[in-house]
């Protein structure tokens, strides 16, 4: 997802301050990395040189200037592009844990590297206590709701792999240190 996309996505219902959608913006994504201001206001500028957006004029209402912003035709137009694409899976995995399970294998040997996995375990399944104690809190929304879903699936997946990986880390030692011989 793209900042940028998000943004006009929220302009749809009416113009908004950008103080409005950023706060709106967590409110919609709230395990997304946060939103700083100045990244709110940054893209609101890009969004409106390229004519996706359009600025109205400053308003005081007793504090700081606040600036409306609404979504032109053009914006409608890419918004509903970006819609109708299909995010195509990534060709590469990124696995952070893979990469330390390897490293550990190769300074420290198979009993640091499996340490490493059942620390890494124990932090996950905190994560996912965590995450399944914010699904029960009063008030929850369904956007938090669904957020806390998505990030258990992927927790989950993970732990899956550090089970595996604790079962195959004598099989990838052998592995692992030949390479230090070749």
């Amino acid at each position: 997802m793209t900042v940028g996309h998000a943004l006009l996505g929220l302009l749809v219902p009416g113009e908004r301050h950008g103080y409005d959608l950023k706060r709106r913006y967590d409110q919609q994504f709230p395990a997304a990395r946060p939103l700083a201001s100045a990244q709110v206001y940054a893209t609101l500028a890009r969004l409106s040189r390229d004519g996706l957006v359009v600025q109205g004029e400053p308003e005081r209402d007793g504090g700081p200037d606040r600036t409306a912003y609404g979504l032109t035709g053009d914006g409608r137009e890419e918004l509903r592009r970006w819609l109708d694409e299909v995010e195509p899976p990534s060709p590469f995995v990124a696995n952070p844990l893979a990469v330390k399970l390897t490293v550990a294998l190769l300074t420290a040997g198979e009993p640091a590297a499996q340490e490493y996995l059942r620390r890494q375990r124990a932090a996950h399944l905190q994560r996912m206590r965590d995450y399944t104690r914010a699904k029960t809190e009063p008030g929850v929304t369904v956007a938090e709701l669904l957020a806390a879903d998505y990030a258990l699936e992927h927790l989950n997946a993970d732990l899956l792999w550090i089970e595996n990986a604790l079962a195959r880390t004598p099989v990838l030692t052998e592995e692992v240190t030949s390479w230090n011989h070749t």
